[in-house]
């Protein structure tokens, strides 16, 4: 996530800013523009820094925590991330209120990724194509259980997920070395755009050479990995071990590591980033943050910068008595995986495996 300038005293605000800490200007962040845009005491709208005018989404409250904004020419009283929203837990419940706040907070971050790289997130209530999510609690006593996943563009979230103790609960439970609300949303949105992008396309038989034919049993998949576990040489192959159950999987768990790749690569850019290790492996560990990866064409310059960034990422962690914050590996057919994801996002042509001389 970069950083953001206030408007009115120039001072660093961020991307869940309300208020500017310095001179006290309230702020909303401008989504069509993704950007922060202050707001008039005379007008009761916000300003951005082209002269767009915006007001504050209906969900724009102290009580519900969503600091977007709406263009002030849109009829739509939800900003682009509200507007995503089927249903919603039940808010008379406190508990309830706090575990979706959390969930929409990782939303949005989910959201501008999408924004910024151009991706279609156009809501199910406007187009049949489009994206919806289901943000949902367990019945009384587990009754009825909510599994988090996707389905014909709708995108289903348990909010027991937004609770850290239940969802550490989950993780160790899974065998899982990483489980976050927000790569709850990359993954989820990986099946959802697979759909709009690869599936009855001409992308197909290439992304099938690589991540393998989807029309394999996707039930039967799923049993054998909960049961049997991984195959034992996925580390080799996969990004993660749950990508190995089935080809859709392994994509979604590739497109929401690419979604972490910039991301976090956008936020080094932001803090002028360097790397300039004291060894005589400098050269190897470099790193200069000076591109923005959402507008970077050249997947082998992100990685370039990635690679060396989760090393030091790790090593800092470690130093804090934590696990690695990046508890992953990228072997070459993993990274040929996570290339394809970029090429699709961008545009750039792709030609079969078997076309490649």
């Amino acid at each position: 996530m970069k950083l953001f300038s206030c408007g009115v005293c120039g001072s660093t605000v961020h991307f869940e800013s309300i208020r500017c800490e310095n001179c006290g200007t309230a702020l909303g962040f401008a989504p069509d523009i993704c950007d922060i845009a202050v707001f008039r005491a005379d007008s009761g709208l916000a300003e951005d820094r082209l002269g767009g005018r915006w007001r504050r989404c209906v969900h724009n409250t102290p009580d519900e925590g969503c600091n977007w904004l709406v263009a002030e020419a849109d009829g739509d009283p939800w900003c682009q991330s509200c507007r995503l929203n089927r249903v919603i837990p039940n808010l008379a419940d406190p508990r309830h209120r706090d575990l979706w706040k959390r969930l929409e907070g990782e939303k949005r971050r989910f959201v501008y990724s999408a924004l910024r790289l151009g991706l279609p997130i156009t809501p199910k209530s406007r187009d049949r194509d489009g994206l919806a999510f289901d943000f949902l609690a367990d019945g009384p006593g587990f009754s009825e259980r909510v599994l988090t996943g996707h389905a014909d563009g709708v995108i289903t979230i348990n909010i027991a997920e937004a609770d850290p103790v239940e969802r550490e609960r989950m993780r160790q439970e899974m065998d899982e070395p990483y489980r976050t609300i927000l790569g709850h949303f990359r993954h989820e949105s990986g099946h959802y755009y697979w759909d709009r992008l690869v599936r009855d396309t001409a992308l197909l038989e290439p992304c099938r050479a690589l991540f393998g034919d989807e029309r394999w049993d996707y039930g039967a998949a799923l049993q054998a990995h909960y049961e049997n576990g991984p195959p034992p040489d996925w580390g080799a192959r996969f990004v993660s071990a749950y990508a190995a159950c089935h080809p859709w999987e392994d994509w979604a768990e590739s497109w929401s590591h690419y979604f972490h790749m910039v991301d976090t690569l956008e936020t080094a850019f932001a803090y002028g980033m360097r790397l300039t290790p004291r060894t005589g492996l400098t050269g190897v560990l470099s790193v200069d943050a000076g591109i923005d990866p959402y507008e970077t064409t050249d997947f082998d310059t992100l990685l370039a910068q990635w690679l060396p960034l989760t090393l030091a990422l790790n090593s800092l962690s470690r130093s804090m008595g934590h696990a690695h914050a990046y508890p992953f590996t990228l072997p070459s057919p993993v990274i040929d995986k996570l290339r394809f994801v970029h090429q699709v996002i961008h545009g750039q042509v792709v030609r079969p495996a078997a076309a490649v001389a």
